[in-house]
């Protein structure tokens, strides 16, 4: 005697009218007639199809659910809980703000003497390169790590002093500064902290 087949592994219960969901594949529809196990179904198409119940879901329309799930008070809690936890993440410093030069450097004369009266050009550019040259060592020394030189356009002399005298340190690297903050009249130094110095 052969074992009887159970084919009523779905225990829900259907009826006429329900809306159902067909398992493993992406249909839907009215439940027509049933008759034993098959169920007809109409689709939003308005096919009718033939299913075995343990081969639908009913559809759950349940307003508690949507409710529950959809509420002002639980939509409004996970959106705070949200804010919070990103308030908590954000660092103290805008990123802006941290890759911003932390030392200035204005190279114009009249920025470093009182009166430069009577002074050569080869006078003011020597005050000018020993004044990057005090500063830059005084931020090797304190490990600022960038430095912005405020040299201006002119003729572009100090620009290719500044240059040169970067130049001779193995720990920095030097570029254009920020075009938008300082236009082409500045010269930003890039110092390495671990490099050794000279």
């Amino acid at each position: 005697m052969k074992p009887m087949k159970n084919t009523e592994t779905n225990k829900t219960t259907f009826k006429v009218g329900d809306t159902v969901l067909v398992l493993d594949e992406a249909m839907s529809g009215k439940i027509k007639k049933m008759v034993g196990n098959t169920i007809t179904i109409e689709t939003s198409d308005g096919f009718l199809l033939d299913f075995e119940s343990n081969e639908l879901v009913k559809k759950t329309t349940d307003v508690s659910i949507k409710k529950e799930l959809f509420s002002h008070e639980s939509l409004d809690e996970a959106l705070h809980t949200k804010e919070a936890s990103i308030k908590k993440k954000q660092p103290q410093t805008r990123p802006k703000e941290r890759f911003e030069p932390t030392m200035e450097i204005d190279l114009h004369i009249h920025q470093l003497t009182n009166s430069f009266k009577g002074m050569s050009n080869h006078d003011m550019l020597t005050l000018q390169l020993e004044t990057a040259k005090r500063q830059l060592e005084f931020a090797i020394s304190k490990r600022i790590q960038k430095v912005v030189f405020i040299h201006g356009v002119g003729e572009g002399v100090l620009k290719v002093e500044l240059e040169y005298l970067f130049g001779r340190y193995n720990n920095v690297k030097f570029y254009d500064a920020n075009y938008q903050k300082y236009g082409v009249g500045a010269t930003e130094v890039y110092i390495f902290q671990n490099a050794p110095n000279n």
